[in-house]
């Protein structure tokens, strides 16, 4: 009776953090987008409609987090299975953790570009299409995480009906730690490098071919440690413990936290030296190949740390 009340609370918990955490990072993502819309206006009147559009479409894609959210908690209220297992509620805190900590940092975050681009259609309202096409670009690779939490989300709740211990229940919630741990360095090197390459525009238009081109491939750079979290995390899903084998199952949650704490650095310093690289790019679009270059390079090495994270993580999952 104590696991069934305890497993009441953690399912209602879920669904109350899976849509409260994402709006309050779209809540003030959404804010920001619109304080720089009316700087925006104010600094050049005449680009209104054109600012206008661009802080609209961008509010817009900061909601996906919360629309993730809300999807997610309108299912699990939906879901009054009474055949379910005692330790389905406990389970699903992997929800909460996939969920929640990946929509609070996307809400923030995808606010950074849209803040940027409205600011750059002031300083070039002549430019303002190009400079719309380029945020709605960043901003939709930067949803990749939130994404990739809703889907781990799924499997999630598919799964904890049927678990039937403790320790099972403990590798679904690893699973969701995993990929909500590891979206959040990437999300903010993702971010930061969209407002750096969406400012520099404004700074330089005619720049904006060579950042495109260094945009796709600095952004795939970027998002590498998330994929390790992802495959752990498939892992894990895929994974069921039997006779509630405890050790096994803080074996694969240590190997959660591991990659999944060990993606941020590698997430956040990718982003940084992207940035870095995507202003000089803007500011001296000549030297755009060795720019690129260098930043392939350091970036690279960057990622190792996260590829380390990821093979004591293997080994904690296949000791």
């Amino acid at each position: 009776m104590m696991i069934q009340e305890y497993s009441d609370l953690f399912h209602y918990g879920t669904i109350a953090l899976s849509i409260s955490t994402t709006s309050v990072g779209v809540g003030i993502g959404e804010g920001i987008a619109c304080q720089a819309a009316i700087e925006a206006i104010n600094i050049q009147p005449s680009a209104k409609n054109d600012i206008s559009r661009t802080a609209i479409i961008g509010m817009a894609l900061i909601e996906t987090a919360a629309i993730m959210g809300i999807t997610i908690a309108t299912l699990l209220l939906l879901d009054v299975n009474d055949t379910k297992s005692p330790y389905a509620g406990i389970a699903e805190l992997g929800i909460a953790f996939a969920i929640s900590l990946s929509g609070f940092v996307l809400g923030l975050v995808s606010a950074l570009p849209a803040q940027q681009a409205v600011l750059a259609i002031a300083r070039q309202p002549f430019f303002s299409q190009k400079i719309f096409r380029f945020m709605l670009i960043t901003q939709s690779i930067i949803q990749t995480p939130i994404v990739f939490g809703f889907i781990i989300a799924m499997f999630i709740k598919e799964q904890a009906t049927t678990v039937d211990s403790l320790a099972d229940s403990i590798r679904l919630i690893a699973s969701g730690l995993c990929i909500g741990l590891g979206c959040i360095g990437p999300a903010i090197g993702l971010a930061h490098f969209a407002q750096t390459a969406c400012r520099g525009i404004g700074i330089n238009k005619n720049a904006y071919n060579k950042l495109l081109s260094f945009t796709f491939i600095s952004e795939a750079v970027i998002e590498t440690p998330i994929i390790f979290s992802l495959i752990i995390s498939l892992l894990l899903i895929t994974t069921k413990i039997h006779d509630d084998d405890m050790l096994s199952a803080i074996a694969m949650l240590s190997s959660a936290l591991c990659i999944g704490i060990g993606t941020i650095g590698a997430g956040i310093g990718s982003g940084r030296t992207a940035a870095a690289a995507c202003h000089q790019i803007a500011i001296a679009p000549e030297k755009h190949s060795l720019l690129s270059r260098m930043s392939m390079f350091a970036q690279g090495l960057i990622d190792t740390s996260a590829i380390y994270a990821l093979l004591i993580s293997l080994i904690l999952f296949f000791r």
